[in-house]
């Protein structure tokens, strides 16, 4: 059977040490195939397709975006939206059909389904503007950007989310994106990667978060627990303060994610929450685990993690870190089959392959 990338390339290194002293010139394996389809929770409840065996129309502005969801003969009926170009505030206008329920500050998907956005070409930027997904199931966005999107300021979008999620959702995967910011909550950004409100089986996969005080939440507040399932495996946080992500309630898979740079705290599983932590990498951060700023904990189960220059705060109030050496305080059962690559490689996999534009190169 096949190794996983980052133990082929973990092979491949000491086999470039050998030839370095040898002479031998080898040429480098790259990091494995395109993605073909959903992994982790979004596999689940009937799984993820997006928009397969529908039509599959080009978009270059948000109008068209909302067009091409406006003009199916149903809110159901499959529809791939290849897109290519910056998507911004002065190009997206609202649209009206029975299909849809679009509106003009932000790419709306409301009360539909079976829906792929994905970028191609020269790349899809969403600038300053969200993606918002309401009452709506099984969506696939792929190979975006989504940046510099304002709660307050000037241009707002929705409520100052990248990406996010709320009210019966169900069935999304978000796949090879980039989500980022360019500050925190005083410089008017919110979080990249919201669920909310009855939101399940979502993954977030090879996509990178970075340059935010916010990287993410499950449930908008400590009763909001009817959230979970979501997996998160293969991406990069990079300088975020805190929510990497924030769960409140519900079960969440983290797997070979690099996280670098959490400057306040990193995954905080808190109000009933269980976090499932595999084989990540957590690197020159603070609190990477635990429960913060809340009195009603969360639970974690932990294997194989790596902690690279990490340091703890003490225990005390309202403020419960796992470390300085995590172990675990629950039991989580994982309905999916997934494979783990090695900890310690996971910094140089999730480099090939996090985040739009890397040719949708998985592990």
């Amino acid at each position: 059977m096949r190794r996983p990338v980052a133990l082929r390339l973990h092979a491949a290194l000491a086999t470039l040490a050998v030839a370095a002293a040898t002479g031998v010139v080898l040429t480098m394996p790259e990091a494995a195939a395109a993605a073909s389809g959903a992994t982790g929770y979004a596999t689940q409840n009937g799984g993820t397709t997006g928009g397969a065996g529908g039509q599959t129309v080009r978009a270059t502005t948000g109008t068209q975006i909302h067009q091409a969801l406006c003009g199916r003969a149903g809110s159901s009926t499959p529809i791939t939206i290849q897109v290519e170009g910056t998507i911004n505030h002065g190009n997206t206008t609202k649209v009206s059909g029975d299909s849809c329920s679009t509106a003009a500050d932000r790419i709306e998907l409301k009360q539909i389904s079976n829906v792929t956005i994905v970028g191609v070409g020269g790349g899809a930027v969403f600038d300053q503007l969200g993606i918002h997904i309401r009452e709506s199931s099984n969506i696939i966005i792929q190979n975006v950007t989504v940046r510099n999107v304002k709660k307050s300021g000037s241009p707002t979008s929705n409520g100052g989310d990248a990406i996010g999620m709320e009210s019966g959702v169900r069935n999304v995967w978000v796949d090879h994106t980039t989500l980022e910011a360019s500050g925190g909550e005083s410089e008017g950004y919110d979080g990249l990667f919201d669920m909310k409100d009855d939101t399940q089986y979502v993954t977030l996969s090879y996509s990178t978060l970075r340059n935010s005080g916010r990287g993410g939440l499950i449930g908008s507040s400590e009763s909001d627990r009817s959230n979970g399932y979501v997996t998160f495996h293969h991406n990069l946080y990079e300088n975020i303060d805190s929510r990497a992500p924030l769960l409140r309630g519900g079960i969440a898979h983290m797997y070979n994610n690099h996280y670098k740079s959490l400057n306040e705290s990193g995954i905080n599983s808190r109000a009933g929450a269980k976090a499932k932590v595999d084989n990540n990498y957590f690197e020159d951060s603070k609190d990477v685990l635990g429960t913060f700023y809340t009195d009603q904990a969360g639970t974690w189960q932990v294997s194989g993690n790596i902690y690279d220059n990490v340091t703890w705060s003490e225990r005390e109030g309202d403020n419960n870190p796992a470390g300085p050496n995590p172990t675990s305080n629950t039991s989580v059962s994982i309905p999916y089959s997934y494979d783990l690559d090695a900890a310690d490689c996971v910094p140089s996999v999730v480099s090939q392959t996090a985040g739009a534009n890397k040719g949708l190169k998985v592990s």
